[in-house]
């Protein structure tokens, strides 16, 4: 058996989906299972159980020798809360409860960490070991992934096989519970779909252009594959970068949503809000080459075409992968 947390939030759903395509189906899906907002994201998949995030290690214990992998994908992962003990109770401390299960029961494990870690990039979007003690996060969701990799970093205690995974900018089917946290494409399809305009942040630093913001924008289809490939090659423990290893703008995004919607382009800007103002990031970047030589050697699919099977395969009729 393999267990997805998160399995009902939007990457957790879409990997739980990768494996049934993949020919797993014995799969333990671990959420909450009370938002009725999720429900189409894990009501067509093949699984074995649903099991309540709360009483998991009690699962666990009764059931830890059928379990082969753990892919830990379950957090609160939106960027605006200012309450840090929920972060904590959520991200850090079920992070560990996690990390000593499988120590426990000597189970591989695959986390996700994310890019926000990194915090403005002035230390840059190396994932290299010996870097990360530097990173400066910006949030509180951030600062507690930053806290679990530091703390797992430390650990001499580890599962067989580990990985953290710092997610960079994720899109696709499967967000459309997220609201404010969904993705820009995400929500440039909703104001297109209502008005046949978008608005983007302006800049508010002199050295990026309105709209030049630039973000590396990885598709959940290729999150998902990279997770596979690590579940399949369990040889280098560590975390690792998760993106394209390219930054594009979101004017560019925007301009590709249009394109996929075959509506013409109307772009305005507006100030960015003041309540995320000082926390955002104006460039993220990953390098990938740690990722590459773990062996992960397929290429990324391009913001162009992601968006364009995003738009015509899902957004247009809501369909959850």
């Amino acid at each position: 058996m393999i267990v997805v947390t998160g399995a009902a939030g939007f990457i957790g759903s879409y990997m739980a989906g990768k494996l049934n395509q993949e020919g797993y189906h014995d799969l333990i899906l671990v959420d909450q299972f009370t938002d009725p907002l999720k429900i189409s994201n894990y009501v067509s998949k093949i699984y074995k159980k649903l099991v309540d995030r709360d009483v998991f290690f009690e699962w666990l214990n009764d059931n830890h020798q059928s379990v082969k992998c753990v892919i830990h994908l379950g957090a609160r992962t939106d960027t605006i809360g200012q309450d840090p003990a929920s972060y904590k109770k959520l991200n850090f401390d079920y992070s560990r409860r996690i990390w000593s299960s499988c120590v426990q029961y000597h189970l591989p494990l695959i986390y996700a960490s994310s890019a926000s870690t990194y915090g403005d990039g002035e230390f840059g979007f190396d994932d290299d070991h010996r870097l990360i003690d530097n990173f400066k996060p910006l949030n509180c969701y951030a600062q507690s992934k930053h806290d679990f990799d530091l703390w797992a970093l430390a650990q001499k205690q580890q599962p067989p096989f580990w990985t953290g995974l710092k997610f960079f900018n994720v899109f696709g089917p499967n967000e459309y519970h997220k609201g404010r946290m969904a993705s820009v494409v995400y929500q440039a399809f909703n104001r297109i779909s209502e008005t046949k305009k978008m608005t983007l942040f302006r800049s508010h630093r002199a050295d990026f252009e309105n709209g030049e913001q630039a973000r590396d924008f990885i598709y959940v289809e290729d999150v998902a594959r990279v997770m596979l490939h690590f579940m399949n090659n369990q040889q280098v423990s560590g975390i690792f970068n998760v993106g394209t290893g390219v930054a594009r703008t979101y004017l560019t995004l925007t301009q590709a949503v249009f394109k996929a919607m075959g509506i013409e382009e109307d772009i305005s800007f507006v100030n960015t809000p003041k309540d995320i103002r000082d926390n955002y990031q104006y460039y993220t970047c990953a390098e990938i080459d740690k990722l590459r030589q773990a062996g992960y050697d397929h290429s990324f699919i391009s913001l162009e075409d992601a968006i364009q099977d995003y738009v015509k395969s899902y957004l247009t009729t809501e369909y959850c992968f």
